[in-house]
């Protein structure tokens, strides 16, 4: 996993509140197990017509927010059942930071999981980072992990809270492969130990 310390980037403003799963990647295309390739159908219903073309004034449709990394939501964010898809076609799409005043539990935990840093702040901090994220492409968020800061374009400055085991897998790109990845060596000393105490199994 891609380790997460500092981004700088354009946010895109999503004022809805209780955006679900099947919002986010409809169960029509959850037809994979691998965590690539859904990007191109997040928030699909809302992005394309029935024929395929593009809705023009959805935001991430927008030439200003296309390329954007963070994205400012309404509250109740992930809500819905609990597809980890979600999380994949976000980071799939390029977004690395979602701001609300609120998450479901699961896809909270599961934005950790791949890479993402979903921060939760107060409605009138939200509302601020909403109004700048407005301004589109020149206004460009900073969001500082390890300082655990989010600067806005006009150099304001929320500070958010992380939990620390969070912050230090994301810091470090550790999902939960990685984590046991870290204990290798005391794995396999207790797999060779295992096997010459026990050489029959």
């Amino acid at each position: 996993m891609e380790k997460f310390e500092k981004l700088q980037g354009v946010a895109a403003p999503m004022p809805l509140v209780n955006i679900d799963t099947d919002m986010i990647i409809p169960k029509v295309f959850l037809k994979s197990i691998k965590r690539t390739g859904f990007g191109a159908n997040l928030f699909d219903e809302m992005r394309f017509n029935r024929d395929g073309t593009e809705i023009e004034d959805f935001v991430l449709n927008k030439p200003q927010y296309r390329d954007a990394e963070i994205l400012v939501a309404g509250d109740n964010f992930g809500c819905g059942s609990s597809r980890e898809h979600a999380p994949w076609a976000i980071a799939d799409f390029g977004i690395k930071c979602v701001i609300s005043t609120s998450f479901a539990d699961i896809f909270f935990n599961n934005c950790f999981k791949n890479g993402i840093l979903p921060i939760v702040l107060p409605q009138e901090q939200v509302d601020l980072l909403m109004a700048d994220a407005e301004k589109g492409s020149n206004a460009r968020m900073t969001v500082d992990l390890e300082a655990q800061e989010i600067t806005t374009s006009e150099g304001d400055v929320v500070k958010f809270d992380v939990d620390a085991f969070k912050k230090h897998c994301l810091l470090n790109g550790l999902d939960d492969i990685g984590l046991t990845m870290e204990k290798k060596a005391s794995i396999e000393a207790f797999e060779a130990q295992a096997s010459a105490s026990r050489p029959w199994v």
